[in-house]
């Protein structure tokens, strides 16, 4: 009890009030802004971390979150543009529904469904938070060292088109956590006769500088978009109790596939979408319709992937398994705070975690809000012209950056970061592998050494803890899985032909 009233508190100040709705309506904005998304604006706002509380820090992330993955949906619904790629299902019945003279429902439609979603899967956290509270006194050092590993897999499921080069960017982001001092022995590795590199790379331009950075030179790098000259006017059109009413099933079911979706690490809220909407299309009594326009499908989108932001912090919070870009950069975000994720997260700070249960809520409740309020503005905030875009993002990015330490260096490391994850990104290199060594690498060695310490160097002993072992063979399972099927496939194909001729 005196956690959860510790955690009211913090949320009822004013700081951290104001940082949730500032972030929900800035979030909101960039999601709406085509090619931008979600680890932009959670990327360009870590530096700003430095200068909040914690309360505030956390609260602003979790609106920029929640805001940006709605704010997808405005311009796929306005300009058939989705903002962000969660909101690719969106456009299937919510630009048609739009081109039909009634773009007021749907944005009201989106923006419904997208808060009851998020407040779904928010709740159904919650509820799971005191299981994995109990889980975690089970964890030590090795527990800890196996589960970093096992963390690592997730690169199988942000790497599918090319597994190959998913495992060499995490090798990239594990040797780019171990320049500096050793924490142990206080070695300096891999400094180059380089003062600035002794103290290690910093995490936020680190980051800012691979996604932020190369993210606005790769949009340079492209040709225009055309689209953005064809959006319409917008308002916005509450869809009504009755209708809510005749609907809630759908809205009930897509809900809870985007919470169970946003659970299982690697998936993401693009899948969710997807799933929720073609089993919306199998079930609905108005199946006929979609495509045309029909609710039902909007509303199977938008629940999905808003209630995967609850749902994906599942396992970013307890098991520190980040499922795709956003998920890293939030565990990266998190770690800048002073917070570990992993199991005993639940039982060493509740009232931390009651906060963000909390701030989850609320900001979906503000995103409504904001959604309703900001609708006729939309169609203005999309002419926005690019090159003034990207222009003020660079500022914010090197005003920022510099901000934190004042360190010139940060901005030469945001500028290699950024002029690498352009070449990565040219040669089909996936960024998030990067982050999750990165982020990862330090825990890993950590409790390897401490592990050995305690196994006196036996790292067979490590196979006697039956958590570990399950997390090994997890580990196993993971990571040759996806050869298994490849090779299984390839036997078939081979297999077919004979079996044809016979």
């Amino acid at each position: 009890m005196d956690a959860f009233l510790s955690a009211l508190q913090l949320l009822t100040g004013p700081s951290a009030l104001v940082a949730l709705v500032l972030g929900t309506m800035v979030g909101i904005i960039i999601g709406a802004l085509p090619g931008l998304g979600s680890v932009l604006a959670i990327t360009m706002a870590l530096p700003l971390t430095f200068v909040l509380g914690q309360g505030a820090s956390i609260a602003l992330l979790l609106g920029l979150y929640c805001g940006s993955v709605y704010g997808g949906s405005i311009s796929a619904i306005l300009l058939n543009t989705p903002g962000t790629p969660q909101a690719a299902a969106t456009g299937l019945d919510g630009h048609p529904l739009a081109i039909s003279g009634r773009a007021d429902l749907a944005l009201g439609w989106a923006t419904t469904a997208s808060a009851i979603g998020g407040i779904i899967a928010t709740i159904i956290l919650a509820g799971a938070a005191p299981l994995l509270a109990r889980v975690g006194l089970q964890f030590g050092p090795v527990e800890y060292f196996a589960l970093g590993v096992f963390a690592l897999t997730c690169i199988v499921s942000v790497s599918r088109e090319d597994m190959t080069k998913g495992f060499i960017a995490c090798l990239l982001g594990l040797f780019v956590a171990v320049i500096g001092q050793d924490s142990l022995t206080g070695h300096v590795r891999f400094d180059f006769d380089s003062f600035q590199l002794s103290a290690g790379i910093g995490l936020v331009p680190f980051l800012v500088g691979l996604f932020a950075l190369s993210e606005v030179l790769w949009r340079v790098c492209q040709p225009g978009d055309p689209s953005q000259d064809r959006v319409m006017r917008s308002g916005f059109a509450f869809p009504g109790f009755a209708e809510l009413k005749r609907r809630w099933s759908v809205l009930l079911k897509s809900s809870l596939i985007g919470t169970w979706v946003g659970s299982l690490p690697g998936v993401g809220a693009t899948s969710a979408s997807m799933v929720s909407y073609a089993e919306a299309k199998r079930s609905s009594p108005r199946r006929a319709d979609f495509g045309k326009g029909e609710p039902d499908g909007l509303i199977a989108a938008e629940a999905a992937n808003n209630g995967v932001t609850a749902g994906a912090m599942v396992p970013t919070l307890s098991l520190g398994v980040p499922g795709d870009p956003i998920t890293a950069v939030m565990l990266g975000a998190l770690v800048l705070q002073g917070i570990t994720p992993g199991p005993r997260l639940f039982m060493e700070h509740a009232d931390l975690m009651y906060f963000i249960f909390m701030a989850l809520l609320l900001a979906n409740v503000v995103l409504f809000v904001c959604g309703a309020l900001m609708a006729p503005l939309f169609s203005r905030i999309l002419r926005v012209p690019e090159p003034v875009l990207l222009s003020c993002i660079v500022v914010l990015i090197a005003i920022g950056t510099y901000s934190i330490n004042s360190s010139p260096f940060d901005l030469l490391v945001v500028f290699v970061a950024g002029v690498s994850g352009l070449l990565l990104r040219y040669n089909n290199f996936p960024l998030a592998p990067i982050v999750i060594g990165f982020v990862l690498g330090p825990m890993i060695e950590e409790s390897l050494r401490q592990g050995l310490l305690l196994s006196r160097g036996n790292f067979l002993g490590f196979f006697e803890h039956p958590i570990a072992l399950t997390l090994f063979i997890l580990t196993g399972i993971f990571l040759f899985l996806p050869f298994i099927r490849e090779r299984l496939a390839r036997m078939l194909r081979r297999g077919s032909p004979a079996r044809s001729e016979q």
